[in-house]
């Protein structure tokens, strides 16, 4: 009987301890089916447990229940979620950022669909459809800085441009509203500002972003004659010859101080000419080439974006910008020329230097012509010493001058 009870307590105790086994071991692949279908995005390796808790199951492991591992699991799981739906939001929001740097700077956030880099003078209307407001657009830009007193002269300039040419005055004298007596007026854009040059407004206005829009740019004055100037035939001519810079011919008979820029009779286009002895160091440069007045000047819009950079901001007349116009294009002697066939009459007007201030007794336009000079020497000092810092800065020995 002792032997037969023995072997009972024997048998249920393998029995006892087959279902505690079999019970772990179904409970194990219930937890492991339901952590698995709830967290199918959860690495196993990513399961980790805290030192803590791998301590007190070190210590206890006798007395660890099935509760205790799901409530670890379920926090472990929980928080590598979350951690991963952080790291989603944080990418995608990083992929969702636009930033582009071929934009035009400032631009960068900006989808380059949505960037408009440049613009135009062309008139809009405050109705209808956009895409209807203009008829045409003007391919040529000529702007006029003008006095009220040189309006007639100015009446018979615009009149030799077609509508293929935007009209754009600038006003030294503020007087706007009475040039609405002419008809073109009330399509042409007006600036006015007190006692300004032409540079100073084309610095300020005209920003080649802002001309892109036009093929040719005129820069001109207000006391030209125009009796023999056709504007479409000298876009044609500028077109045929490849110049980037030009201006008409000047009628020899007054208002004439370069030989470059006098007509010649016999033909279209001329690029070079004959100076007096010692004049020119080379006959590609200027004055005997590669060379054009200030007075009436006309940019290829290629040509237009170099020479705005070029413009100082404090240098107002002008004065020295003839003889470094030439930097602008390649090979200057042969991009910039003189218009023969189409020419032109300086009137020289003093209008603007009587916009001047009498100091000292003088007459305000000798205090003008005084500054004239003045920045003249000033740009041609400031053009030397840029040219020559870079040379340095590359490395290369500067020529002996850069000025001409």
């Amino acid at each position: 009987m002792a032997k037969l009870a023995a072997v009972g307590r024997s048998v249920l105790r393998f029995t006892n301890e087959s279902m505690r086994i079999g019970m772990v071991t179904v409970i194990g692949a219930v937890l492991g089916f339901y952590i698995g279908i709830s967290f199918p995005t959860v690495s196993i390796t990513k399961l980790h447990f805290p030192s803590s808790f791998v301590s007190y199951r070190d210590e206890t492991s006798s007395d660890l229940t099935t509760q205790a591992l799901l409530n670890h699991a379920w926090t472990s799981a929980r928080n590598t979620r979350e951690e991963n739906s952080s790291e989603q939001n944080s990418n995608s929001n990083a992929t969702l950022k636009i930033y582009v740097p071929t934009n035009p700077r400032g631009a960068e956030r900006l989808a380059p669909d949505i960037v408009v880099p440049d613009t135009d003078f062309h008139l809009r209307r405050l109705w209808g459809d956009p895409s209807e407001d203009l008829p045409f657009k003007p391919k040529y830009l000529v702007t006029f800085t003008v006095g009220y007193a040189q309006k007639e002269n100015i009446n018979r300039a615009v009149k030799k441009f077609s509508d293929n040419f935007a009209i754009l005055l600038f006003h030294y004298d503020g007087r706007v509203s009475e040039w609405e007596e002419f008809e073109w007026s009330k399509r042409a854009i007006h600036v006015s500002v007190s006692k300004q040059t032409k540079w100073w407004y084309a610095k300020r206005f005209l920003h080649p972003d802002i001309v892109a829009a036009y093929e040719y740019i005129f820069i001109w004055d207000e006391d030209l004659g125009v009796d023999h100037f056709d504007a479409e035939e000298y876009i044609r001519l500028v077109k045929k010859y490849g110049l980037d810079i030009s201006q008409p011919g000047l009628e020899p008979d007054r208002g004439l101080t370069w030989q470059m820029t006098k007509r010649r009779g016999d033909r279209e286009v001329h690029k070079v000419t004959e100076e007096r002895p010692g004049w020119c160091s080379d006959p590609h440069l200027p004055p005997c080439a590669a060379f054009v007045e200030i007075m009436a000047p006309v940019f290829s819009r290629h040509a237009w974006r170099c020479v705005w950079h070029m413009i100082q901001n404090d240098l107002v007349h002008g004065w020295g910008l003839d003889f470094a116009l030439r930097k602008c294009v390649e090979p200057a002697h042969e991009k910039i020329g003189v218009v023969d066939s189409q020419w032109i009459t300086h009137l020289v007007v003093p209008s603007l230097g009587n916009q001047g201030m009498a100091e000292h007794g003088r007459p305000a336009w000798e205090g003008v012509r005084a500054r004239c000079r003045k920045e003249w020497g000033t740009f041609q000092t400031r053009l030397a010493d840029a040219e020559k810092a870079y040379y340095r800065m590359m490395g290369i020995t500067p020529p002996n001058s850069t000025l001409v």
